[in-house]
């Protein structure tokens, strides 16, 4: 008898959910969401959604509600812009999605059953209240959504590995896993390590986009690349997880015997290192989190006091082997720059303790991202930063003038000064334009003081009259001259633009490509042995491809050649070809061998966009360029120069397309890149006058995103435009594009394009997502 009682009371409690969730549903209409009657036109739907967007889009929209806001809006448009799903709602108020079954079937089930077919069952059709409490209390402030994650999330896993968990409601196993989970984190998030929880249930596209298909998961995130937990969820198995995330090289094992090496290379690796002196067997995962996240600026040892082998290296330094000790070495190793002693070492401390001394003394400049940081840019009269730069050759025979700088800037350590050095022969351009006089100071050292006054390059300053050769005179006139700055900036008199630094540790592009390579063959392995069938889909269909491909490239080639050899009459001697007038030119033309930079670019038409768009395969992308009518010629010949050498890769297409035919499909495009094409109040006589041309859009159809390249604009464009054309070949007949002023203009729009393609291609590039691609009409 209480048997029956309970399952009615069940029944009850199920009915009452399934009229909730009935509820729900009808109050979701997406013609009163996009303002729109049930009769109207597709131009007018497309109109209402473009002008919701704009307003409402969470990148422009600071309203908290503006996110659940443009979600209900993009799903609104999803329905009534596919002809089908529009009449399945006005027939039978269905808002979900198919669940699997085949169309005749549904249409079939909908015949009998229209009632039930416009909800379905899964994880998220429960939703007790005592669930929704235990989720918004211990998970609320990690909860992750998809721009959160695209825009924050994966940029700050460069410094730092994320730990995040994919949960449900009406998830047992969740509920299972929640007291572990808890204590994981209030471990490792006071260690530095991220934490995040999506809710699978509400956050679906961010799910689908992690690759989770099932609940509980748990999966690591670093340098934007994504790892699966596998194990059994316990507290030992999900630490040593995040550990074996990290990179095996971050901390180096210091001893007595390499500890001068390691110290020494200070000078090639650019870096302050860091000694951490404590009495653990193994590297406290503490010390590793913060390696990764300095690894930029500093390099890092351990040194574990309790081995034999450390005793010479604790009494030079003279180390208490019961408290953690931390030394920060600089250009001179027999004495540490900074010293801290803890018995906790914690986070903050360590933080503050590594932010003070992420440079050297006299640090040589070897990146522009160096440069920017070193001297940064003056903001105010009271934030005034100057650089103190020697301009100095490599060899001992340079290296008495800069141990005298070493020094003097040693003894003159202030905030508003930094000194640095670098080498005239790795950074010609830069050192070109600061010097004044070539002839006297060629081959000699030079000491230049400036200001830099913004991002673009613009700098004041001033040069040493004399070449610096660390003698106490240069001393004193340098000393003077730093004495008057704080009095009279005027001082620094010169005003030029500087040229951007050289990369001079950036590997080479052979050696990036080959780590891609083996990071995507690592990845393959470890989804061999843990994925399941659905996530091994993409990688067995792309090797059984290949494998066709190749197989079938081969028996044709064998057919080919067979019929070839045995229908071929015998060879005769070729006949010279007939002469010809001499207006006669078809045969020269016709006949020309390709020149290097000739790349294949078709244009982007309502013809070809869907197949090299729409449907772009997996793993393709389509790198477009923004030209016009007047600006074609000269911006697709200077386009195939700059992606000439990237044409060997198969997973790129290039297109154009053109700005007076499709205008509106780009302006709607750009409004999802943030800040990359502002928006009007209201369509003003300006509107249709903003300049695209140059612009170029790396288009991922299958993932629906994109990649934005700015046109590069100088002041100086129209400077250097009198230079003489040349012309290799005078009989040749061909148009000279560079003999004119304003193409060459227009050229210089695409400057280091070919650098935004090698970070195309190692994907450090920002991605903006969009709901669905627009029709190009």
């Amino acid at each position: 008898m209480e048997t029956k009682k309970l399952s009615i009371s069940l029944l009850v409690v199920l009915f009452l959910i399934l009229i909730l969730q009935i509820l729900s549903a009808i109050d979701f209409d997406p013609y009163r969401i996009l303002g729109v009657s049930r009769t109207a036109s597709q131009a007018d739907i497309k109109k209402a959604y473009k002008k919701l967007a704009r307003e409402w889009h969470p990148d422009k929209n600071k309203d908290p509600g503006a996110e659940d806001k443009f979600i209900q809006i993009s799903k609104a448009y999803e329905i009534l812009s596919n002809e089908e799903k529009r009449l399945n709602f006005d027939r039978y108020g269905d808002v979900g999605e198919n669940q699997g079954f085949p169309q005749q079937q549904q249409q079939g089930h909908r015949q009998f059953h229209p009632f039930h077919e416009s909800f379905y069952f899964d994880e998220s059709f429960f939703h007790f209240p005592f669930n929704s409490e235990r989720r918004d209390s211990s998970d609320e402030k990690y909860l992750l959504h998809f721009s959160h994650y695209v825009n924050e999330i994966v940029p700050d896993s460069f410094k730092k590995p994320y730990l995040i968990k994919i949960t449900s409601d009406w998830c047992f196993s969740c509920i299972h896993i929640e007291p572990i989970w808890k204590e994981v984190v209030q471990e490792l998030e006071g260690l530095g390590v991220g934490i995040g929880v999506v809710h699978a249930g509400y956050e679906r596209r961010l799910a689908h986009h992690l690759g989770a298909h099932s609940t509980p998961s748990i999966l690591g995130l670093i340098n934007g690349k994504i790892t699966f937990f596998h194990n059994a969820v316990v507290r030992e198995n999900l630490r040593q997880f995040v550990e074996g995330l990290l990179p095996g090289n971050l901390v180096e094992k210091i001893t007595d015997k390499n500890y001068v090496r390691f110290l020494s290379n200070w000078k090639n690796e650019n870096k302050p290192h860091v000694l951490l002196f404590d009495h653990m067997a193994l590297v406290p995962l503490l010390y590793k989190l913060t390696a990764f996240a300095y690894r930029d600026y500093l390099s890092f040892g351990y040194v574990y006091v309790g081995l034999q082998g450390t005793e010479e290296l604790s009494s030079q330094y003279n180390i208490n082997v019961y408290t953690p000790t931390m030394m920060v070495f600089k250009e001179h190793i027999d004495k540490p720059a900074d010293v801290i002693q803890a018995r906790g070492m914690k986070k903050q401390l360590i933080d503050d303790f590594l932010s003070q001394n992420k440079f050297l003394m006299a640090s040589r400049l070897t990146s522009q991202k160096l440069f920017q940081e070193l001297c940064p840019v003056k903001r105010s009269h009271r934030q005034r930063k100057y650089c103190v730069v020697l301009i100095i050759g490599e060899g001992e025979k340079y290296s008495a003038g800069y141990e005298a700088f070493l020094a003097f800037a040693l003894a003159n350590t202030k905030d508003t000064v930094r000194f640095v050095h670098i080498y005239g022969s790795y950074q010609q351009e830069f050192v070109e334009t600061l010097r004044m006089d070539r002839e006297r100071f060629w081959g000699k050292s030079v000491v230049v003081i400036l200001e830099r006054r913004n991002n673009a390059g613009r700098v004041l300053f001033k040069a040493l009259d004399a070449p610096w050769t660390g003698s106490k005179e240069d001393n004193f006139i340098l000393l003077d001259l730093l004495d008057q700055l704080r009095t009279d900036p005027g001082i620094l008199s010169s005003d030029i633009v500087l040229p951007d630094l050289n990369d001079e540790l950036a590997p080479i592009f052979f050696l990036r490509w080959i780590y891609s390579a083996v990071d995507y063959i690592s990845d393959g392995w470890d989804n061999l042995f843990h994925s399941n069938w659905r996530e091994m889909m993409p990688l067995l269909s792309l090797i059984f491809s290949a494998l066709f491909i190749l197989f079938g490239t081969v028996i044709v080639q064998a057919f080919s050649d067979s019929s070839e050899e045995r229908d071929s009459p015998p060879s005769k001697k070729e006949e010279p070809p007939p002469k010809s007038d001499k207006n006669d030119t078809s045969f020269t033309k016709d006949n020309r061998v390709p020149k290097k930079g000739f790349v294949e670019v078709t244009e982007l038409t309502d013809i070809t966009y869907t197949s090299n768009l729409v449907r772009l395969r997996p793993g393709h992308i389509n790198v477009v360029l923004v030209l016009s009518n007047p600006t074609k010629t000269a911006l697709l010949q200077k386009f195939a120069l700059e992606v000439y050498s990237f044409t060997g890769s198969s997973s790129l297409h290039f297109s154009f397309l053109n700005l007076d035919k499709h205008r509106e499909w780009l302006e709607y495009v750009l409004e999802f890149a943030q800040d990359a094409a502002p928006i009007p109040n209201q369509y003003d006589k300006h509107f249709l006058e903003r300049d695209y041309t140059g612009y170029v859009l790396a288009l991922n159809g299958h993932k629906k995103y994109f990649c934005l390249f700015k046109p590069h604009r100088s002041e100086e464009d129209g400077e250097s435009l009198g230079s003489p054309c040349e012309d290799s070949d005078p009989g040749e007949t061909r148009v000279k594009f560079s003999c004119n002023p304003q193409a060459k203009s227009v050229k210089n729009k695409l400057n280091k394009l070919s650098l935004w393609m090698e970070r195309l291609l190692e994907g450090s590039l920002q991605r903006f997502y969009i709901p669905l691609w627009p029709a190009l009409d």
